[in-house]
């Protein structure tokens, strides 16, 4: 599974979204597609441990978490430092 389909799947089980997540766009608004702010937080805490990571402070925004492609880039940082 890419690091997109786990973003995606993720956010099928915890975005509560009104859209089906399978048919949209990587940058897709996903809080014009229903996510609510409460829901960001159980994506964001699904994320970490589905990649095994923790989102600093800094990336703590609404922007971090507005589309699939932001959440990935993100993730793809923080992997990236770690290594």
């Amino acid at each position: 599974m890419t690091a997109v389909d786990t973003v995606r799947h993720v956010i099928d089980k915890h975005g509560k979204l009104k859209a089906d997540v399978a048919n949209l766009a990587e940058d897709a608004d996903l809080y014009a597609a229903g996510m609510t702010s409460n829901a960001s937080v159980n994506v964001m805490l699904a994320v970490e441990d589905a990649f095994d990571i923790e989102f600093p402070d800094e990336l703590l925004s609404k922007c971090t978490f507005t589309s699939i492609g932001s959440i990935c880039s993100a993730v793809k940082g923080l992997l990236e430092a770690a290594a």
